[in-house]
C-alpha cells in the first residue's frame, strides 16, 4: 500500500535502505566478527544479493536496467578507488562482495524517494532543509575534525548541482544517505579513511569519514543515468519535451 503522507513515503523509500545499511554494516564490523561470527562478510553478501534479486524482479524494466548499470559501475569504482588508489580501506583490506550490490540498492532507494508524489510536492522545502544540514555538517567537520578534504568536496557538490537543478533533490538526499552510511561504517570499523586525502596529499587533511565523499558517489549516479539515457535516447528526448511544456 502506498502511503499518502510525506513521512510515510519517506519510510517506504528510504526507511528500508537505512535499516539494511545499519544491519549490514554491523554484521561486517570488527565487533560482530570477533564476538559472534568470524567470517561475517559472507552473511552480508548473501543477504544483500538476495535483496538485490528481489528488487530486480519486483522492479520495472527501467529499475532493472539501472540496477545493473549501478552494480557494474560500483564494482569498477570500488576496486579502483580502494585497492588501486588507496582512498580508503576495508576491515579485511579487500572489497567485500556485497558492497557493489549495496551501492546499487542505495541508488534505488534514493531514486525512489525523489520520485514520490509528496516528496516532489515538498521538494523546495526538503532541498532547503538538506542544504542547511549539509552546510552545517561539513563546517562542523572542518572545524572539529580538520576535514579540509571533505569540506572542499562539499563545496564541489554545491557547485556541481548548479548544472542539474531538476535533480537537486536526488543528489542532496544521496549526500545525507552517504553521510549516514559513512558514519556507521567508520564507527563500526567496517572501513576507514586515512588522515590525508588518498593517503598522499598532505595539504588535504581528511576526517574519518570525510564529509563530502558523496561527490564520488555522484560518479556512480551520473554514470547510471547516463547509460540509461544513451540506451533510450528517443524516450528521454520525449520526456525532456514534456518537462519543457510543463514548465
Amino acid at each position: 500500500m502506498n502511503s499518502k503522507t510525506l513521512l510515510g513515503q519517506t519510510f517506504q523509500s528510504l526507511g528500508w535502505i537505512l535499516f539494511i545499511l545499519f544491519l549490514g554494516l554491523f554484521f561486517d564490523s570488527g565487533y560482530f566478527s570477533k564476538n559472534y561470527f568470524e567470517h561475517s562478510q559472507w552473511i552480508n553478501t548473501v543477504c544483500v544479493i538476495l535483496v538485490f534479486i528481489y528488487c530486480y524482479y519486483k522492479g520495472t524494466s527501467r529499475t532493472r536496467e539501472q540496477l545493473i548499470y549501478a552494480l557494474f559501475i560500483g564494482v569498477i569504482g570500488e576496486y579502483f578507488f580502494s585497492l588501486i588508489l588507496g582512498m580508503y580501506s576495508y576491515r579485511l583490506y579487500n572489497v567485500p562482495h556485497y558492497i557493489p550490490f549495496g551501492h546499487a540498492l542505495v541508488f534505488l532507494g534514493v531514486y525512489s524517494f525523489s520520485k514520490k508524489s509528496k516528496v516532489k510536492l515538498n521538494a523546495k522545502k526538503i532541498n532547503l532543509f538538506l542544504t542547511i544540514f549539509i552546510a552545517v555538517y561539513a563546517f562542523v567537520f572542518l572545524v572539529f575534525k580538520k576535514d579540509v578534504f571533505g569540506f572542499v568536496m562539499t563545496l564541489l557538490v554545491f557547485y556541481s548541482l548548479r548544472k542539474y537543478p531538476k535533480e537537486k533533490l536526488f543528489y542532496l538526499t544521496m549526500y545525507v544517505v552517504v553521510v549516514y552510511a559513512e558514519l556507521i561504517g567508520t564507527s563500526l570499523n567496517t572501513w576507514s579513511w586515512p588522515k590525508i586525502a588518498f593517503n598522499t596529499f598532505e595539504f588535504l587533511p581528511s576526517g574519518n569519514p570525510p564529509s563530502g565523499i558523496c561527490l564520488f558517489y555522484y560518479g556512480l549516479d551520473r554514470g547510471t543515468m547516463s547509460f540509461y539515457k544513451r540506451r533510450h535516447k528517443l524516450a528521454w528526448a520525449r520526456l525532456k519535451r514534456i518537462r519543457a511544456i510543463e514548465n
